[in-house]
């Protein structure tokens, strides 16, 4: 099978498109963070960086840890491994979490849904352990599927050594890991509905009714903020990873290090303002769109549809229009059954002048299992007999 199996020329009148390398380089002189220790600011869909400061810098994430907790809790539901409407029991371990908590008692039990809200509103590190057992049977290997995770991700200056954040030697992070981790958490849409959530209640119609705020403040106070995770320990001080959407186009702005609450929003404030002024995003497709068929040798199936895993966009600078994108859908070579729903297949990309814009994987809508001895016979026998005509 060729690998190149789709090229579709598009001529678009668009706005400037330029590589993500290229815009950092128009950064210089621009500086959004100064009171920060690091701080980066990307388009959610290209992952493109607008604006950097020591975004690789090892540092205590604290409490945004919680984004990849997050994000194993959406993958584990989107996989059926978990239900929202599921009762989560919290073992004596995870009620005797300190800090940020919901209070949970030993054997208390509730759903999915309540302790993801738990989670993303109020930072309840109770809720993340209790969660954690869940999915992973401990703490502990829900931590080594954190770090699993990571390594997925690509990310290599980020190591967890818990599900929460809490001060812990060898616990860390950059502003470049985080910005990934959560460019991966938003593929999840349904995330912001807790994340971007000001207040909300837990155990409702109970004696012990419990009042949850964001500890998020810019989801109230800053238009288009619907997420995603704050941190403060005295050691990591003030940090705050956030998105927001504007016109079409989202960002993720993080900070680590602020020296005061009100330090860290009004930076991460600046960088959300500088990218809605200065750039555009022209969304190309949707996450689970269908962009063709690859083929599947000796599976029950011939084809499999592919789906784009992520929103895919086009940014570009304001004022400046070019035309001529080059898009290409490239698989795998040589695609066998067994195929599980949702792996990676092939690739789709967005060229301009022979530069890759966009680059973005594509997955298998539906598993495809291996053909039976009675099927492969069938075809066989359909082609001998097609060839004898």
């Amino acid at each position: 099978m060729k690998r190149i199996v789709s090229v579709m020329l598009i001529s678009l009148l668009l706005t400037s498109i330029a590589i993500p390398s290229a815009f950092a380089n128009e950064k210089t002189g621009v500086e959004l963070a100064n009171d920060s220790k690091s701080a980066i600011l990307i388009e959610r869909d290209t992952g493109s960086v607008l604006y950097e400061k020591n975004s690789d810098e090892q540092l205590p994430p604290a409490s945004m840890t919680k984004i990849m907790t997050m994000l194993l809790i959406m993958e584990a539901i989107d996989e059926g491994k978990l239900q929202w409407d599921e009762k989560i029991r919290a073992s004596e371990y995870a009620a005797s979490m300190g800090g940020s908590q919901i209070f949970l008692e030993p054997g208390e039990q509730m759903t999915t849904e309540e302790m993801l809200k738990g989670i993303a509103i109020g930072s309840g590190n109770d809720a993340s352990v209790a969660m954690a057992e869940r999915i992973a049977g401990s703490e502990e290997g829900f931590v080594e599927m954190m770090n699993e995770k990571a390594k997925e991700l690509g990310l290599k200056n980020t190591f967890f050594k818990n599900t929460t954040g809490l001060p812990v030697e060898g616990h860390y992070s950059t502003a470049h890991d985080m910005a990934i981790m959560a460019k991966e958490l938003l593929k999840y849409e349904k995330i912001t509905e807790y994340t971007g959530t000001y207040e909300s209640y837990l155990r409702e119609n109970t004696d012990k009714k419990f009042w949850l705020v964001n500890t998020n403040r810019l989801v109230k106070f800053y238009p288009g903020v619907d997420g995603l995770k704050t941190g403060f320990t005295s050691e990591a001080k003030y940090c705050l990873t956030a998105t927001a959407e504007k016109d079409g186009m989202r960002v993720i702005a993080v900070v680590f290090g602020a020296p005061t609450s009100k330090a860290r929003n009004a930076q991460v404030t600046k960088m959300l303002d500088y990218s809605f002024s200065q750039y555009e995003t022209h969304p190309m497709y949707e996450r689970n769109h269908s962009v063709g068929k690859a083929k599947i040798s000796k599976g029950s199936e011939k084809m499999v549809d592919a789906l784009t895993s992520e929103p895919i966009s086009l940014l570009t600078k304001k004022g400046e229009s070019i035309e001529d994108v080059e898009q290409k859908i490239m698989f795998k070579k040589d695609l066998k059954a067994p195929i599980k729903k949702g792996a990676p297949i092939g690739t789709i990309q967005f060229v301009k002048d022979n530069q890759t814009l966009v680059e973005s994987p594509l997955v298998a809508k539906e598993e495809i299992k291996e053909a039976s001895w009675w099927i492969l016979f069938k075809r066989a026998f359909g082609m001998f007999t097609k060839v004898g005509e």
